[in-house]
């Protein structure tokens, strides 16, 4: 398939999820324009990101930290921003800080210690949202809810570190009443840190939802979702390598 027949078939994927979101933004009553989608492109390769962004993709999110770094430089050509969206350990602070706009699954001061350091150095500043375990699932990584405001209060000691919100993972299960449990519960956290958290952070942003159920985390409040397989197509990588225990479970 050529570069520019599949950006038009990627096109119309996108199109067809924008008009999910759109449609589930209408049932919960919220405007279009306050959901972002964030596409998430683990393990597909450079070419058919070139496609993408020819089909209009201008932020992609990457699970593996050196996955993202060898795709921004064999895109350094292209304006595309790069979000993290995975588990982050302290030795890999120091390449985030180097090329990512985002940083979406922050659950650790040490990793929070170890990014201050590297972004003063790199004189950058990186968007970061607080990952929450909201399905208590040993699989998953991120705080506690119970942890959340404790751990809250620490982040205005990390000004290179523009926290905007949280992020979660659902359960991963076929019972869309149990997923949406979990979406309703990081927005009720997310209203509890407004109320009582640090005013110097706005908790806005709550990313949550991927392919299989994005839909009900708009519904539930989402401002970000992550959106993978619903454009790009089925990996052939077992979920196993992103969330060790999670096997056949569903993906971004």
């Amino acid at each position: 398939m050529t570069e520019a027949a599949e950006a038009t078939l990627l096109a119309q994927k996108l199109a067809a999820v924008r008009e999910r979101m759109d449609a589930a933004c209408r049932r919960a009553g919220r405007a279009p324009d306050s959901v972002r989608l964030l596409p998430i492109s683990k393990t597909v390769p450079v070419e058919r990101l070139r496609a993408a962004v020819g089909a209009g993709l201008s932020c992609l999110g990457e699970n593996k930290v050196q996955e993202a770094r060898l795709k921004a430089e064999a895109m350094s050509d292209l304006p595309v921003s790069w979000s993290i969206v995975g588990h982050l350990q302290t030795n890999k602070a120091k390449e985030v800080a180097r090329f990512a706009s985002a940083f979406q699954a922050l659950d650790s001061l040490r990793v929070a210690e170890a990014l201050e350091r590297r972004l003063e150095i790199e004189d950058r500043t990186l968007e970061v949202l607080v990952q929450v375990n909201t399905s208590g699932e040993a699989s998953k990584f991120g705080l506690a809810p119970e942890d959340v405001a404790g751990f809250a209060r620490e982040l205005p000691a990390f000004p290179r570190l523009r926290v905007g919100g949280l992020m979660t993972l659902a359960i991963f299960s076929a019972d869309a009443e149990r997923v949406r449990g979990c979406f309703r519960l990081l927005r009720i956290i997310r209203e509890r840190l407004r109320q009582d958290g640090p005013q110097e952070i706005a908790f806005d942003a709550l990313s949550m939802g991927m392919s299989g159920d994005f839909e009900i985390a708009i519904e539930e409040g989402a401002t970000i979702v992550r959106v993978g397989q619903a454009i790009f197509g089925p990996r052939t990588t077992s979920d196993a390598y992103y969330w060790p225990g999670a096997a056949g479970a569903p993906a971004p």
